[in-house]
Formats: structure tokens, C-alpha cells, sequence
């Protein structure tokens, strides 16, 4: 196998798998790294991701691993899809292993809670400088189940330098996955974050039984905050209406595969939430983002009702239905904003 067609995945959850499928099934020799030795063994042993992806067959291209140095080494694509907490640990971790000249790409959705720094934002403080040209940012409504299945699907790449912008698109584009680029970094990571608050907020408001048009208000208006903040940071407008922004955040807010939706169905239906957490195997990306989005909004001064009630609700253990009373009563107001 050539150099240029080897793949390194760091993450062995059901999206990194997903991911390592789709570059199998494109031609590259593709090595999936997890910290779980069992279930990188199980992988080896039953061609599936048992956990995170069972009953769906990987392709022989696809072999799981433990050991970050055999899996990097070669590698002229490299994809990082990890928790956006375990982003910084894990790329101090391989800094000095990345490959000279491979297209590094980032499929990770969240706000570090501890500096608010986005996914884009924490490796260029963590990898080398002249690494810094190779970021790039994966994006867009996909749930990992339906990818894997080869179900049609839309994305897009993120990247300030277009060379390697292309090298991830050419990478993950096939007949199945539709893969759009883009030079909007910041636009792009803060939909893919935000949107998971949002989805929260709307399976609140499911598990309450509110409705279809308390879920679309929600949709919209979550939009109108995801705009603002972006907009407010350097984002072209017009992201947050695409793939990154209005495509993720209906996926996330509608979807039955949603995690951050399921646990506010389950928050709407008065459960707590370290009892929802301990039911699920995945993580749910939107509890965390909460808090630091909330922080966020506030250090830029950016009004963000409904991400501000979903932290309330999360971290200061308010009733969803005060919560509702009190977004339901606000002044009224234009809808555009300035």
C-alpha cells in the first residue's frame, strides 16, 4: 500500500469507526486507534465495533490498534475524533508523532470547558507551528450509524489552507458521502458545538410533551443565537444557515440517534441528570458545551437565552417548566437582530 493511501483514526467510538469505514472503503489501508485494549481486540476478532457500532461489518482495510506510534506512522491522513475534552491531552500526546506533510482532521464538536478555546483553537496552542497549515475541521449532520451504513450523506471540511482543505475533502467524498469545503474554521466549529445545546433544549421540550411548534421555535431561535455569537467572532453568515449550522442542528434537535436530544427527553421527563449519564454508553458532547458556551456568551457580552436556560437547568438544577415560563415571557422583540 502506498504511503499516500494509509489513514490514521484516533478514536475508537461509533463516529471514529464510522470514519475509518468510509476511508477503507475508499482505497486506504486504515488504522483505528483506541486506549481500550479489549476493544481494540474485539474489533481484530469480530470485523466490528461491538460497543459503539455492533452488527456492522468493517471492511479488511480497517484494523484496530493501541499504540499511537504504529498506527500514525505513514500516515498521509490523519483524523482526530475524540471527546472535545480529551482533545488536548491526546495532541500533546502526539505532537511529535505526526506525519511530516498529512492532512490532519479534526471531527470533534465542543468548547473546552477550562480556557473556552475551540477544537481549531486548542491544537494550534498544543501542535507545532508548522503543523498548523494541515488543520483542517470535519463537520455537518451525520449521525455515525447511518455513515457506516453508507446511507446518503452531507459534509463539509473546514480548513484555512485549501491544499490540505482538498486532501481531507478527496479523502472522505464518495458516492455516499457528499463532501463540500470551506475556509470558515471558527463558523463551522462553533455550529457544530452549539447545536448540541440547542438539542438538549429541544428534547426538553419533547420529554414535556410541548410539541412540533415549540421544537421548531427552538430550532429557529437556537439558530438566531448560534448566528449571533459566530457572526460576533468572525464567521460569514452565511455558515451558519449550511451544513455546519441549520443541517446539524435539525439532524441533532429531530433525530432519534441524537444522544444530547435523548437526554433532554429524558430531563422533560423529570429524570436527573447523573442518572441519564449513567445509562449511556456515548458521550453526550451538548452537557459539557453548556456550561462552556454559557461562559462564552457572557465574556463576549452576547445575549443566549436559550443556552443560558439550558445551563440552568443542567447545572443549577432548575425546573424545565420554570425555565419555559421564563423564556416564554420574555420582552417582545424584533427578530432580526443588529
Amino acid at each position: 500500500m502506498a504511503a499516500d493511501r494509509r489513514a490514521a483514526v484516533l478514536g475508537a467510538g461509533s463516529w471514529g469507526t464510522a470514519l475509518a469505514k468510509v476511508l477503507a472503503d475508499n482505497g486506504f489501508e486504515t488504522r483505528l486507534w483506541g486506549r481500550d485494549r479489549a476493544l481494540v481486540e474485539a474489533i481484530n476478532t469480530t470485523r466490528e465495533n461491538p460497543r459503539y457500532l455492533p452488527g456492522i461489518a468493517l471492511p479488511a482495510g480497517v484494523t484496530a490498534h493501541a499504540h499511537l506510534a504504529d498506527v500514525l506512522a505513514d500516515a498521509s491522513v490523519v483524523t482526530l475524533v475524540v471527546p472535545s475534552h480529551a482533545l488536548r491531552p491526546l495532541a500533546q500526546e502526539i505532537a511529535a508523532l505526526l506525519p511530516p506533510g498529512a492532512a490532519i482532521v479534526a471531527a470533534i464538536k465542543g468548547i473546552e470547558n477550562e480556557t473556552l478555546a475551540l477544537p481549531s483553537q486548542v491544537l494550534e496552542s498544543t501542535l507545532p507551528a508548522p503543523l498548523h497549515p494541515q488543520l483542517t475541521y470535519l463537520s455537518g449532520p451525520s449521525f455515525a450509524k447511518e455513515v457506516a451504513l453508507g446511507m446518503p450523506t452531507g459534509v463539509l471540511v473546514a480548513g484555512r489552507h485549501e491544499e490540505f482543505t482538498c486532501v481531507a475533502q478527496d479523502a472522505f467524498v464518495s458516492q455516499r458521502l457528499r463532501v463540500y469545503r470551506t475556509d470558515d474554521v471558527i463558523g463551522v466549529e462553533l455550529g457544530g458545538a452549539l447545536k448540541n445545546v440547542v438539542a438538549i433544549a429541544a428534547g426538553i421540550s419533547d420529554g414535556m410533551g410541548f410539541g412540533h411548534n415549540a421544537r421548531a421555535a427552538l430550532i429557529t431561535r437556537g439558530l438566531a443565537e448560534i448566528g449571533r455569537l459566530a457572526h460576533h467572532l468572525g464567521a460569514h453568515p452565511l455558515t451558519v444557515s449550511g451544513l455546519s449550522g441549520m443541517g446539524d442542528l435539525v439532524l441533532t434537535c429531530t433525530g432519534d440517534l441524537s444522544r444530547n436530544r435523548h437526554v433532554g427527553i429524558e430531563l422533560g421527563r423529570g429524570k436527573k441528570l447523573p442518572e441519564i449519564l449513567s445509562g449511556m454508553t456515548m458521550v453526550a458532547e451538548g452537557v459539557r458545551t453548556a456550561q462552556s458556551a454559557r461562559e462564552l456568551s457572557q465574556r463576549e457580552g452576547i445575549e443566549m437565552p436559550i443556552v443560558e436556560g439550558v445551563y440552568r437547568i443542567l447545572y443549577e438544577h432548575r425546573d424545565p417548566r420554570e425555565e419555559v415560563a421564563d423564556l416564554m415571557a420574555r420582552a417582545p422583540r424584533p427578530e432580526r437582530d443588529h
